[in-house]
């Protein structure tokens, strides 16, 4: 079993930034693809990026790419997230997931999920 467990978020004006990270225990991750999936009020959950197992190829949503960079660090067992130029529509929850697919884009494809940490961004 993987387990999860999102920090970093918060309360930030737009423009600002947030920096996420997404630790994982029970078992090493360095062998799946991790993503960042986002859920805002009244809406279903989203992709928003996804990176391999060894950190050398990722993928975003259209309208995060150029503002949010998801990296890792598998001594350490973490994913990062990080945001800039943040927009109100950026609010939502953020989690992170793993999945043994390659570069898995759909949450179909992520059988381990953490609980979310909430980013608000207000204008």
């Amino acid at each position: 079993q993987v387990q999860l467990v999102e920090s970093g978020g918060g309360l930030v004006q737009a423009g600002g930034s947030l920096r996420l990270s997404c630790a994982a225990s029970g078992r090493t991750v360095s062998s799946y693809s991790m993503g960042w999936f986002r859920q805002a009020p009244g809406k279903e959950r989203e992709f928003v990026a996804a990176v391999t197992w060894d950190g050398g190829t990722t993928n975003y949503q259209d309208s995060v790419k150029g503002r949010f960079v998801i990296s890792r660090d598998n001594a350490k067992n973490t994913v990062y997230l990080q945001m800039v130029s943040l927009k109100p529509e950026d609010t939502a929850v953020y989690s992170c997931a793993a999945s043994r697919v390659w570069l898995a884009t759909t949450r179909y494809q992520y059988p381990y999920w953490g609980q979310g940490t909430q980013v608000t961004v207000s204008s």
